[in-house]
């Protein structure tokens, strides 16, 4: 996804990530399905921002989340093209 309009991200952001990082590698080798992982670390994340944030900032989040996948830029996470197969 794209950066804050600035470039600037939280002093805190990679340190998070980081932590995120280590928990899903720590599900996974728990043998927890990956859509399982995803669906916990994505209510997790919802349940964070209703706590601090208004809907429609919230919603604002979601729309960029939306525009990168349709964009195509998660598709260099899997490694393939747009429109292409997944490996």
């Amino acid at each position: 996804m794209q950066l804050d309009p600035q470039g600037v991200a939280p002093e805190d952001l990679s340190h998070a990530g980081s932590v995120v990082d280590k928990a899903i590698e720590y599900m996974i080798e728990q043998k927890i399905a990956p859509i399982s992982v995803a669906s916990a670390l994505l209510g997790g994340a919802l349940g964070l921002m209703a706590r601090s944030m208004e809907d429609r900032a919230i919603a604002n989040v979601l729309r960029s989340a939306l525009a990168s996948v349709e964009a195509g830029e998660l598709q260099e996470m899997r490694g393939t093209p747009p429109g292409g197969q997944e490996f």
